[in-house]
């Protein structure tokens, strides 16, 4: 996947060094883009093995509403392990925001319902966006949102998604996220009767941990396969039907897995 490889490219050639919140130090660029077109297949970095288990379990956790680790862990998931209390809680994380969404008169919003609903009523409106970002809330979570917020567009009969986020780890988050919000697309595309368009993937702080950098180097001399195909089970009309044997990801050609630590 030649957008990812540029990525990185891009990191190691123009970043400047910085220090972080984990006290690990980054290489990092403020603002950069991404734009995959998904009918030309599912965009997966193929130049190292991508756990598609913690993937498509954790889009899944996030349109449950939930944001306790228990479910993930059942399903042999361990991304969010670091941040769980001994309960294992996350505080109001993304499941919390995306589908109850706490307003300033002890209502809740559930954005995904209202997104799905806006698409199909309205899909010209230039407010089909859903936000992880709840200021009342960030000191309520484990791990701020990383993935701040998306928008949909529609037009000629192809949806189309764009995510902003604030804070992008390359070697171990960016690949996650483009195939996590590629994957929900092209759930929400099935549900309100669309066809895919592009995932287009803008970037604040874009960085590569200081103890990440010989790996990516290593990484990106590898030549990427062919990307894979996604097939959804098309008699799932409803987002919140789908389940994991729902969501299958075909031909997937990959090198071997490069290990990173994760910076907590």
């Amino acid at each position: 996947m030649q957008q990812y490889t540029d990525l990185v490219k891009h990191v190691l050639e123009n970043g400047v060094r910085k220090g972080d919140r984990t006290g690990t130090g980054t290489l990092s660029v403020f603002g950069y883009q991404m734009r995959f077109d998904l009918s030309e297949g599912f965009p997966l970095v193929t130049t190292k093995k991508i756990h598609l288990r913690s993937i498509i379990h954790e889009l899944l956790w996030f349109l449950k509403g939930d944001t306790n680790i228990h479910y993930l862990q059942e399903n042999g998931v361990t991304i969010w392990d670091e941040w769980a209390d001994e309960d294992g809680n996350l505080g109001s994380v993304y499941g919390a925001q995306w589908r109850s969404w706490k307003t300033g008169d002890g209502e809740t919003v559930d954005q995904i319902s209202n997104l799905i609903e806006q698409i199909k009523k309205s899909p010209d409106s230039r407010r089909l966006i859903v936000s992880a970002w709840n200021v009342g809330e960030i000191d309520k979570m484990a791990l701020p949102p990383c993935h701040t917020m998306f928008q949909f567009y529609v037009a000629e009969g192809k949806l189309s998604c764009q995510l902003y986020q604030r804070s992008a780890d390359i070697g171990l988050g960016v690949p996650f996220n483009i195939a996590s919000y590629a994957l929900l697309l092209a759930m929400v595309a099935q549900v309100t009767n669309l066809e895919v368009g592009e995932f287009v993937h803008t970037f604040g702080d874009a960085h590569i941990y200081s103890n990440h950098e010989e790996a990516l180097k290593e990484q990106i001399t590898r030549e990427p396969y062919p990307l894979p195909r996604l097939e959804l089970n098309k008699n799932i009309k409803d987002i919140f039907e789908f389940a994991y044997d729902d969501i299958q990801i075909l031909d997937y050609q990959y090198h071997p897995l490069i290990k990173l630590p994760v910076a907590v």
